[in-house]
């Protein structure tokens, strides 16, 4: 994924920005005819480097598939598919940015597989959380959400195991519905050697934890030449209060919010699709969301306007072939505590094969 971004507004000059997003390469291994082994090794900005996946998945049969290692947090649709010809646009949702923080991983182990009777196919995974207080930093906040807190699989630490689970029903042509869900707590390091018997002691780690319950929602709708889509972010956050203040910086407390949500509509249609001999796709789209990482927030701590946002994205899509992709759109981003757009154009080369 290459990506040039380019704000403007009248009065004020910008310099765009040109970057080799990401270069990801996948590796894997079938040892047996049920037990593989899945990689995806990726590059962001040519010099830092991740590894995004890395688990065996034993097959039983169609239903059960038993799997463990790095794998991807099945929350929404970017997470699990956020390769670039994938998704409308140069940039993926901000909503899979600050609300479902995007490409999330963690280490697990579960249960994936499809039921086509019923044509569903679900995920559930006991996984280690989000870190939300190491080595005396906190990890959270209301400018970033979750997304700090991250681990990665680099050399994480769990203090609590936390589970996340995905449904999804494929029954009507061209639509695909999804129901997610993570919950659990965040991970403290002030829990290691803790001394369970002094109490002071045990409820100060306890306010560097915070409860974290996240539901997503998402619908795909596909037929001829018309795309449609959306998804829903709801995240509650338990303990707030006390995380708050326990990371106060100078007596002022911090800004994590007691709730978070996000949500997006988007349309394409591909202009091509009536004419046959065109086997190429060339797709306008638009794309609204709005998202708020302090939807409420705990007694005694005040909102900020400045976290709820609101994004409309237009564009093109043009997709040479299936695995290439040439894309541009202009992002419009307003957040209530102000009047004004602030403007952006992004172009990009988005190639998967």
């Amino acid at each position: 994924q290459i990506d040039y971004n380019q704000p403007f507004a009248g009065g004020t000059s910008y310099n765009g920005k040109l970057d080799v997003h990401r270069l990801v390469l996948l590796f894997g291994y079938r040892f047996t005819k049920k037990l593989s082994f899945v990689t995806e090794i990726e590059v962001e900005h040519v010099k830092e480097i991740y590894v995004e996946q890395a688990f065996i998945n034993y097959s039983f049969n169609n239903y059960f598939n038993f799997r463990a290692g790095l794998m991807l947090i099945p929350m929404g649709i970017i997470n699990e598919y956020h390769e670039p010809t994938t998704f409308h646009g140069v940039e993926r949702p901000l909503i899979d940015k600050y609300i479902s923080p995007t490409t999330w991983r963690e280490i697990g182990f579960g249960l994936a597989g499809s039921i086509p009777e019923v044509s569903m196919k679900y995920q559930a995974y006991v996984v280690n959380g989000f870190a939300g207080y190491k080595n005396g930093e906190s990890l959270l906040s209301a400018d970033n959400g979750l997304r700090k807190g991250r681990q990665k699989g680099a050399e994480s630490f769990i203090s609590s195991p936390n589970f996340t689970a995905k449904v999804e029903y494929y029954g009507i042509l061209g639509l695909n519905i999804g129901l997610s869900g993570y919950f659990g707590k965040t991970q403290s390091t002030m829990y290691n050697g803790l001394d369970k018997g002094d109490v002071n002691a045990v409820a100060m780690a306890d306010s560097s934890r915070v409860g974290t319950s996240m539901l997503g929602f998402d619908v795909r709708y596909r037929r001829k030449g018309l795309e449609l889509k959306g998804q829903l972010y709801y995240t509650s956050l338990t303990n707030t209060e006390q995380y708050n203040y326990f990371t106060s910086s100078e007596g002022s407390p911090n800004n994590v919010g007691k709730a978070m949500y996000g949500y997006y509509v988007e349309a394409a249609y591909n202009v091509f699709y009536p004419f046959e001999n065109i086997k190429t796709q060339l797709y306008p789209f638009v794309r609204y969301s709005n998202y708020d990482t302090q939807l409420s927030m705990a007694e005694g701590i005040e909102k900020s306007n400045g976290y709820q946002n609101t994004v409309i994205t237009t564009g093109l899509s043009w997709k040479i072939a299936s695995g290439v992709a040439l894309k541009t759109d202009l992002q419009f981003i307003k957040n209530n505590a102000t009047d004004k757009f602030s403007n952006t154009f992004n172009a990009g080369v988005g190639v998967w094969f």
